[in-house]
Order: C-alpha cells, then sequence, then structure tokens
C-alpha cells in the first residue's frame, strides 16, 4: 500500500506526466507460431505420404498376387496394427520426449518405405513382405497419433487450441483426399514410385519437425499396470468424454471411410454403375471431410458445444435411413459427404475440450485410449459390411449401419452433453 503525501507535498514530488502509455502489442498469431506450423507441415508431409503409400499397397497386391481378398487382408491389418499401437503410443507420449518420439518415428519409416523401395525396383517383393512392411508402417503411425496430438497443447497459448486442432483437421483430411490421388498417380508412372514419394515424406516430415521447439517431457509416477490404463479410466469417469468416446467409437464402427466406400462400391456396382461414375461417387463424398475441416474453426466459434455433439451424431441414422432409399449412385455420395462434412467438426470439438481438461501427465495416455477405442473396431466394421452385403444386399447393410450409428448417437443425450456451453463447464 502506497504512503500517503500532503497535497503540497504531492505535487511537489509528483514527475512530469511522460505521456500515455504505449499499448500492448497484438499476441503472435497461430499463423506465425513456427513450432506449431512446423508440426502441422511435418505431419501434412507423413499423412500425403501414408495415403499415398496406403493406396498402392493394395494395387502392388493385385498385380502381383491377383487377390482381392489378399489385398483386403493388408487394408484390415493396416487399421488393427494402427489401433493396436496407438495405445503404446499413448503411454510413451506420456514418458518420453514427444518430438523426439515423432522424429523417431518418422525416421523409421522413411528408412523402411527407402528399403521397401529396392524391393520393389529389384522384383524381389511378395505378399508377406508387403504385408510387413504395410503393417509396421502403421504400427509407427499409431505409436505417433497421441503424441502429434498431445504435444499441441505444449506449443500453442489455451486461446489458441481450438484454431489449432480445427487446422489439424484441414491437415487430416486434406491428405485422406490428396494422399490416393497422388499415390494412384504415380503408380500409374511406376509401381515403385508411390514408395519413393512415401519415403521422400516421411524424411522431409522428420526434417521439419527440427523447427519445431523443445517441449518438457511430462512427470509421471510410475505405478504399473495401473498406469498403462490411466488414459481409459479417465475417460471412462469424465462425465462429457467418457459418454463421447462411446458415440465416437460406435459411429467409427458405422461410418469409416474404408467401410462406407466398400458399401457405395458394392451398391454402385449392383445398380450397374460405371467404374467412372463410381469414382464420381467417392470424390463427391470425399470432399464433404475436407469441407467440414475447413469450417471447423468457425463452428467451433458460433455454434454450442452441446449442439454441435447432438446434431452431427443423429445425423448417421438419418443418413443411413437415405442411403438405403436414394436411387441411383451419385446421390449416395451427396449423402455420405453430408456424414463426413461433420467428422472434423466433431473430431475437432472433442480433442479441443480433452486438450484443455486432461492434465499434461495424461494427455498421451488419453489421447491413446481415444484413438484406440475408435480405430480398433473400424477392421470389424468393414468385414461387417462385406459380410451383410453378401448375404442380404445394400438394404440391409445400411440398415445395419443405421442401428449402429443410433446407438452411438444415444450417450449425446446424458445431461453432461446436453448442457455443455464451453470448456469452462467441464470438470476433471
Amino acid at each position: 500500500m502506497a504512503s500517503e503525501h500532503s497535497g503540497a507535498a504531492a505535487v511537489a514530488e509528483a514527475p512530469e506526466p511522460a505521456g500515455p502509455a504505449p499499448a500492448p502489442g497484438p499476441a503472435p498469431t497461430l499463423l506465425r507460431n513456427r513450432s506449431f506450423q512446423s508440426l502441422w507441415s511435418s505431419e501434412a508431409f507423413a499423412g500425403v505420404g501414408e495415403n499415398a503409400a496406403g493406396v498402392a499397397y493394395p494395387l502392388l497386391i493385385l498385380a502381383t498376387t491377383g487377390s482381392a481378398a489378399s489385398a483386403g487382408i493388408v487394408g484390415s491389418a493396416q487399421l488393427l496394427a494402427q489401433g493396436l499401437m496407438s495405445f503404446w503410443g499413448g503411454v510413451l507420449a506420456d514418458r518420453v520426449d514427444r518430438k523426439q518420439l515423432l522424429i523417431g518415428c518418422s525416421l523409421l519409416r522413411a528408412g523402411l518405405l527407402g528399403l521397401f523401395s529396392l524391393f520393389v525396383m529389384t522384383g524381389s517383393v511378395n505378399l508377406y513382405v508387403t504385408l510387413g512392411v504395410a503393417i509396421l508402417s502403421a504400427a509407427c503411425f499409431g505409436l505417433s497419433m497421441p503424441a502429434g496430438m498431445a504435444i499441441i497443447k505444449q506449443l500453442v497459448r489455451p486461446d489458441q487450441l481450438a484454431q489449432a486442432t480445427a487446422q489439424n483437421q484441414i491437415r487430416w483430411f486434406g491428405a485422406i483426399t490428396a494422399g490416393p490421388s497422388v499415390g494412384g498417380a504415380l503408380y500409374g508412372a511406376a509401381r515403385v514410385l508411390p514408395f519413393v514419394g512415401a519415403c521422400v515424406s516421411f524424411a522431409v516430415s522428420t526434417l521439419l519437425m527440427l523447427f519445431v521447439r523443445a517441449t518438457p517431457r511430462p512427470v509421471v509416477a510410475a505405478q504399473g499396470k495401473k498406469d498403462l490404463t490411466g488414459g481409459f479410466r479417465y475417460l471412462a469417469k469424465h462425465p462429457v468424454l467418457g459418454p463421447l468416446i462411446v458415440s465416437v467409437t460406435l459411429s467409427n464402427l458405422a461410418f469409416n471411410t474404408t467401410g462406407i466406400s466398400l458399401a457405395v462400391i458394392a451398391t454402385g456396382t449392383a445398380r450397374g454403375a460405371s467404374e467412372s461414375f463410381i469414382g464420381l461417387t467417392l470424390a463427391v463424398a470425399g470432399a464433404g471431410g475436407l469441407a467440414g475441416a475447413l469450417v471447423a474453426g468457425s463452428v467451433i466459434k458460433r455454434v454450442r458445444p452441446s449442439a454441435v455433439f447432438i446434431a452431427g451424431y443423429w445425423i448417421g441414422p438419418v443418413a443411413a435411413v437415405l442411403l438405403a432409399t436414394v436411387p441411383g449412385v451419385v446421390p449416395l455420395g451427396i449423402v455420405v459427404a453430408c456424414v463426413y462434412v461433420r467428422g472434423p467438426i466433431i473430431n475437432a470439438l472433442f480433442l479441443t475440450y480433452a486438450a484443455k481438461v486432461v492434465p499434461d501427465e495424461l494427455q498421451g495416455r488419453v489421447l491413446g485410449a481415444i484413438v484406440f477405442s475408435s480405430t480398433v473396431v473400424s477392421p470389424l466394421g468393414v468385414l461387417a459390411i462385406g459380410a451383410v452385403f453378401d448375404a442380404a444386399g445394400p438394404v440391409w447393410v445400411f440398415a445395419t449401419i443405421g442401428a449402429i450409428a443410433t446407438l452411438g448417437a444415444l450417450p449425446t443425450l446424458t445431461r453432461g452433453i446436453r448442457t455443455l456451453a464451453s470448456a469452462e463447464d467441464m470438470t476433471q
């Protein structure tokens, strides 16, 4: 507390006014955050490489073995490996330097795809080699995913989390859209090129990670097996993240990209559509995801979170009814595009909340549990869609999808989600 002075003394001793204090400069924007933008660019290159190689694996297997079943096994094995390893990726993200973990995974994938490129060029590739490389690359992806998401909280200001997470969705869906096109075009020029391109992408990804500033390693007290399952236990107890992970998991089971693409391709073929029309349908569907990623940041700012979650998940059952009833083929793509629009918006909002409410020392394990839960069921969805289609046709496929999507939407009616207004309403 300042001492008091008489009026005269105060006047005599008061310094001459120095003019108004300079206004504080504007806070740095996310665009000027070199560490985050380097991370974003690094994972964008890795994502394009992953998806380019992902479309080339089945093409190579079909060319060398002629077996569509073998190509399907490789695709399912990749999803399973990614989901299983995301659990251990979450544990590692809470125990080791997250930046170094990301660099290590990118380097390993660059070496792996470089070696596989040599196998392809020398004609030494077969189903088992391809399967092994695809699984190992997917496993590295699963290991790195939780660290890539958890490190964002350490690189941006709290008020930029939503914007950063939304920008990440643009990168994710942009890679899903661009990667297969790049991979297909490179494969058309030469079989080895998609894998060489993936090797280069992972190498560039590694270099870009060097520009990300060092982040402190989380301090975690070892608790044995209880420590390993900390992410799942946190989700189970949380009044908002708990119900939402159920919705995420069941929605991915119903509407995972591989399964829905299979359903659209099989339905289009059954309706006599040409390959070009089916390709157009899938392109229309994929554009929905990219469109959703572009508007995710604006929607999160303007729309009440409870409305985003409730409307987003109840779109699923409505879309399933439309898929079972609309005629033609391209309309199927339009309906699926509407479903895909919601994906990046929900993902960005969900991950923003997780970043805000989950303690940093638990970030990796919680994000690993989220990725594991949402990914590990995807192969089941793909296999179920194929089995139901063969047994009963497209109407029953979409009816099954609708039933699962309805179960996934029900948790959004819980009080914790219905009353959710902002991140501050969520408690740890």
